[in-house]
């Protein structure tokens, strides 16, 4: 079951990701490229989260964000 955040609560979880993960969201785009070839974003929501215990909803958060920005080059990766 895929779940679909709101804009509000998604921008929200994305500013948490790095106090609640210890991870900045970039690290979590690196981990994501570098993960299997998973080709749908549950499939690739539930490997985050099952790999690296993160919550559903901030892996898929960490999906989407990745999938957004990927599609968008305007709206570029983060790094630090």
């Amino acid at each position: 079951m895929s779940v679909t955040h709101s804009p509000e609560t998604h921008a929200l979880l994305i500013a948490r990701i790095p106090t609640v993960t210890g991870r900045e969201l970039h690290e979590w785009f690196d981990t994501l490229a570098k993960g299997p070839g998973l080709s749908s974003c549950a499939e690739r929501a539930h490997w985050l989260a099952d790999e690296h215990n993160l919550s559903h909803g901030y892996a898929q958060a960490i999906v989407q964000e990745f999938d957004r920005r990927r599609r968008n080059p305007a709206v570029p990766f983060p790094r630090t």
